[in-house]
């Protein structure tokens, strides 16, 4: 059992959440559904809490009510091996959300994530400060990260 699990605080939508989330990660499920009886706070058989994994990794998401809303200042990193599987999941995420900069998205439930290509770290990192500083702002130009340009950024001459 993991000793550390994100706990994410909707006002009314956390079952929808859940379902959204879990359709757009692979190997992924809904562990359990603990719904509000007929002494809420919330109305009778809307979901209370709703613990479900993405990719191994737990969470529980909580329908709270307004007083809660989601900022910048957490985010969920998605490592991403291939342009593509960037691509999946900045599509999918980012669907009636909004982008950031520099591969962050907003979701449309308000929760951030970051979508980051493995290689991006590597080009960032080149051993040729020169490179690296030309990946980097590359890369602040950026909304979803694009590796084919981060590289022709990097061998620019």
């Amino acid at each position: 059992m993991q000793k550390i699990t994100p706990f994410l605080w909707f006002n009314d939508n956390a079952e929808e959440a859940v379902n959204f989330y879990t359709s757009v990660f692979k190997n992924s499920k809904i562990n359990s559904m603990v719904r509000y009886g007929q002494g809420g706070p919330g109305p009778a058989g809307t979901v209370m809490t709703a613990s479900f994994d993405l990719n191994g990794q737990t969470f529980t998401a909580l329908n709270g009510g307004p007083h809660f809303k989601f900022t910048e200042a957490v985010s969920f990193v998605v490592r991403c091996q291939t342009q593509e599987e960037v691509d999946y999941y900045w599509d999918n995420l980012s669907e009636g959300g909004a982008p950031g900069r520099c591969g962050w998205l907003k979701d449309k439930f308000g929760l951030s994530w970051q979508i980051i290509p493995d290689e991006m770290n590597e080009l960032l990192q080149d051993k040729d400060p020169q490179k690296a500083q030309r990946v980097m702002a590359a890369m602040m130009q950026m909304t979803k990260i694009d590796v084919a340009i981060l590289k022709q950024a990097r061998n620019q001459a």
